[in-house]
Order: structure tokens, then sequence, then C-alpha cells
């Protein structure tokens, strides 16, 4: 069948990498396309409805894909209807389920679907009345298409009235922005839930979780997407249960009542609060970007039968089947994205990442000059990885983003975190870190090492007992703690600190001594505890040093759990971020 992919970023790049591994595909076509796409199939350069719709029907398209909203949003679906060709997307009516955030959140109040309390407004004075009235943090939403940027979020109200402004009254998003749509603020985990639909049956895909935010922890202004992994631990098969019971089944019956069954893609935006109860955040009418690329990679059936189905019914008897694996994505971007950037920089180091199964470097906002590529968008390059597990597809993915350069190229360094510590929370069921204090005077620095591991998630035991005085409580704790499967033991001590030497001469597991301050300011200890004799070896950390202890458990645990690795990388990141906030201005 002769297939149409429309859009031109990363995610129609993944879409076509995907069709074309399909025995059933003859020829691809592409609208607008990109460079890299070019190499895949036939780039039209049209970006005009009707021009699509007549080129469609001359070409002799079996089936269109409609990768970007704004085509859905203008009718593409009932144009190519019109013709006889068929699309997976919903029709324009459908379509305003992601066109018109007023229309979305009035749809989900009329059938009874989890969401934030809202309020939707076309001029500043009510507007700013009812934003007035709100609890802190403050959510702004331009009601129309804004390409994932016309959501603002406040902690201040002063600066909540000033981004209100800019959107109704300084028209900041055009047309988008002419009403808005204020929420109150839902606290939880965010997560990306996506089905296939056909109008009457869905099938689920695996969730997701994306990375709005520009910057790493979570901090700068909201973008299309920085990154995102699959699948997303927050959706447990309970919170799965609860998203298809209360959102999935009431959506698509409540726009088969309103006569217009969803047919296509659907996109459910979530937020899971610690109870595991989910509400809908918004919708979008298409597979996400970058959620796409991963899914492509995961998806182990033909994409074409399944996009048929969509448009034309039947998708009860088509295999849709994903691999069992983790996937990664890391989007590449452009200095000063989502604001004001440059163009035209030379990418260096493509050729050197092989593309395959495994690992892709999907195109999204780049130019092809002869065999080079330039920048030419926001977000730029969007590598997108599998592995065994989620830590394997972040390595891969952030060893992709290594060999690639060119001047003022960004990139997070944090994507999959969240999931890392969930991974590794199902993971630690049992204490893996024993903690034994030669006094409870020591107390104050074990918890340096406690709030550490804290921090990690990283289960542990304590307990006082001293290698003079209570040997046999050394002994006891030392057996059951590697009956219980602990990983590393810590043991603090003053003075003449035979603890860790008697806690090393007990296990074989990795032993962490802590010199704590004593007659000499602890220099007694030190030279005690570094003095062993060869084949009792104890790693020492500085005079009461706690939380290096800690982080020195983090690290060889980490060479069991990989998650803990990832997981560190963010704590590296809030160190950095600290000394860059306590350092004045100018130096």
């Amino acid at each position: 069948m002769n297939l149409l992919i429309v859009g031109a970023g990363g995610r129609e790049h993944a879409l076509a990498w995907k069709a074309k591994q399909s025995p059933r595909l003859g020829q691809l076509h592409l609208t607008p396309g990109n460079g890299a796409m070019a190499d895949l199939g036939l780039c039209w350069g049209l970006t005009e409805v009707a021009a699509i719709v007549a080129r469609a029907k001359a070409e002799g398209v079996d089936l269109v894909i409609a990768g970007q909203e704004d085509y859905l949003v203008q009718g593409l679906t009932d144009q190519l209807a019109a013709v006889g060709i068929p699309c997976c997307g919903p029709d324009q009516w459908a379509a305003q389920l992601e066109g018109s955030k007023a229309f979305s959140k009035g749809f989900m109040q009329r059938h009874g679907i989890p969401t934030a309390a809202f309020g939707v407004f076309t001029e500043f004075s009510p507007a700013k009345e009812f934003l007035q009235g709100l609890a802190s943090p403050y959510v702004i939403k331009a009601s129309g298409l804004a390409a994932g940027k016309g959501v603002l979020i406040f902690d201040d109200l002063e600066q909540a009235l000033l981004g209100l402004k800019s959107i109704l009254v300084d028209q900041e998003f055009g047309e988008a922005g002419k009403e808005v749509v204020i929420e109150e603020f839902l606290p939880g985990e965010e997560a990306s839930y996506f089905i296939f639909t056909d109008g009457g049956e869905f099938r689920s895909m695996p969730s997701l979780q994306d990375h709005k935010r520009q910057r790493d922890l979570d901090q700068g202004p909201n973008t299309g997407g920085m990154g995102c992994y699959a699948p997303a631990p927050v959706i447990t098969p309970e919170v799965e249960a609860r998203v298809i019971n209360e959102v999935v089944q009431p959506t698509l019956a409540g726009m088969q009542a309103e006569g217009h069954p969803y047919r296509g893609v659907l996109y459910i935006g979530l937020m899971v609060n610690a109870q595991g109860a989910p509400k809908v955040v918004e919708y979008n009418i298409r597979f996400g970007d970058p959620e796409c690329q991963p899914l492509m990679m995961l998806l182990e059936s033909d994409l074409l039968p399944i996009a048929l189905a969509c448009a034309q019914g039947g998708l009860s008897q088509t295999e849709v089947k994903f691999r069992p694996q983790a996937a990664a994505n890391l989007v590449l971007a452009s200095g000063g994205y989502p604001g004001e950037y440059k163009k035209g920089y030379a990418i260096s180091g493509l050729e050197e990442v092989a593309g395959n199964q495994s690992q892709m470097i999907f195109h999204a906002g780049t130019e092809r000059q002869g065999a080079a590529y330039l920048t030419k968008g926001g977000r730029v390059l969007s590598c997108t990885a599998l592995g065994d597990n989620l830590s394997q597809a972040l390595n891969r993915v952030y060893a992709m983003a290594e060999g690639i350069h060119w001047p003022q190229m960004q990139f997070r360094k944090d994507i999959g975190v969240k999931g890392l510590k969930r991974s590794f929370l199902h993971q630690a069921t049992h204490p893996l870190v024993g903690i034994l204090l030669g006094s409870a005077s020591d107390l104050s620095i074990a918890e340096k090492a406690m709030e550490i591991l804290r921090e990690f998630k990283v289960p542990y035991e304590l307990i006082v007992a001293s290698a003079h005085r209570t040997p046999e409580r050394v002994q006891g704790f030392v057996a059951q703690g590697e009956a219980q499967g602990m990983e590393v033991f810590i043991a603090l001590a003053g003075l003449a600190a035979h603890l860790p030497g008697v806690v090393a001469s007990l296990t074989v597991k990795p032993v962490i001594g802590v010199p704590c301050p004593g007659a000499v300011e602890g220099l007694d200890a030190l030279y005690s505890i570094v003095q062993m004799p060869p084949g009792v070896p104890v790693a020492t950390v500085g005079i009461g040093r706690g939380e290096n202890a800690g982080l020195l458990a983090v690290q060889i645990l980490g060479a069991k759990y990989p998650e803990l690795q990832g997981i560190h990388r963010e704590y590296r990141l809030k160190m950095a971020a600290k000394v860059a906030q306590s350092q004045p201005l100018g130096l």
C-alpha cells in the first residue's frame, strides 16, 4: 500500500523508519518531510491541507498517518475522507480535544473524567479575579495550539498575573492565546499514556514519562519535550487499570455519544498522585514528540495494518505487540531553545553513530546540505535506544549524545531519574546497608550517612555495638545482615577504632570505616583504620565524614543496581546547582 506521513519532525522520522520495515509498504510519501526523511521516501514539501489532499489523490495514496496535530485541527481527515482516502487520525470535530483546551476541559467535565478544577476566560479582568482566588502554584494555559509551549506555571501570584497578561493582553501566543484555561495545580508525577483506537476497540501502548522543562531538575520554561522513557514505573498495573476504567473508556464512550467516534492515536497526559489516583492534564490527538520515537522502536508489530485498522475499523483483529524492553529518548536542542536560537550550525559526529534496531538518531530540526546536516530548528536531533532495562537504555542514549556536537548544543542530563528511583525501589525490598556505631555519641555523624541513603532510597539498618564491650552483638548483626542480603557495612568509631577492622574480619562484603573525632581530633582513629593488615581491607573516608560514607556505599551498590548510577548523576547536578546559587555575581 502507498503510505503518506504528514509532518516534518522527529516523530514523523520515526514513523517513516518504522513504516519502511513493513512488507506491505509500496511507495512511501512524506510531507513536508525533512532532509533525513528524504532517504526513506519521497518528500513533497507541501504544508497546505488542500494541496496535500489533491496530491495524495493524484499519487494513489492508500493510507495517511497524520503526525502533526495542526493538520488534523484544520480538517485533514475529513478532506481525505471526501476523496476516499483513509487517515489514521480523528476528524476535525474530535480534533478539538487538542485544538481547544477549553473544549477538552468541558468534554471531561461532561463525561465525569477526572481532571483539575478550571475556569475558561477570554477577558483579563475575570481571569485575574479567578486566578487570585487560587492557591499557589498557578497554572495558566493558552487554549489553542502553541507547539507545546503554551503552559505557564508560577509560584508567585504577581508573576502569574504578568504571565496571564502576556497571553490575553499582549497575545504572546497569537490566536492560540485568545482564550485561556486557568487550572488548579495537580500534585504528583506526570506520565504519558497512548492508545490506538478505531472508535470502539482500543489497544494500549507502553506508558512513558516525558520531560517538559528545558533544564535539569525540572527547571526552566516548558518545551515540546526534552526526552522521555518507557515504560514509566509510576504507571503500575493498579494505576493502569484506573486509567482505563476512569479515563480511556469514558473518553471513547463520550466521543461516540457526541456523534464523533475517536479514531487514530490518542495521547492522555496524566498526573498520578501519591495515592495512585490519575487525573487528566491534557489530550493530544496524535503521537507525542519525543514519545513516538521510543514507541516505534518498541513496536514489534507492523505499523501499517494497525494504522489502517484505526482508520477503517477492525482493530480487534489486528496484532498490536510491543517488545518487553525499556526505551529511552534524549533530545539534542539548539542553544536558546525554547526561546530564540541561531540556525545553520554544522552537526558533527552523526556518521559515528550507527543506526540499527536497538538505537537510532531521528532528525527533527535539521537541514541537509550535500552530505552534511545543519541545525534548522529548536529541537534538532532525537537519540533513541532500547535496553534490557531503563539504566541500559539511558546509558546508550547518553553515549550517543556525547559523540555529537555543534556550537551551543544543549540537552538535559537527568532524563529518566524518576523511573530509575522507582525501579530501584522495586528491587530494594530489604536493607542493603548495615551501619554500626561504636558509641551512641557518634549518632550525629551516622545521621549524615543515613541522610544520603534516604535521599537515594537505599534501605539500611543501624545498631550501636562496640568491638570491645559487645563483640558478640557486632558478630550477630553482621551475620544477620548478610543473611538478610546486606551488601555494604559502614562502621563508625573513634579512639582505637577497632570496630571497622572487626567488621571486616567477619564478612566478605565491602566495609567503609568512618573515623570519629576523639582525643586528638580523630587522627588516632584515622591512623588505626588505615593501618589494617593485608587481606582485611577497609575503605576509609575523612574524619567525621558520614555523608561520604553514605555516598561511597551508593557507588558500591551501583555496580549491582545500575539505577543508582543515574540517581547519583542527579545528586551531582543538585550539588552543582547549590554551588551556582551560592556563588556571588561576577565571580
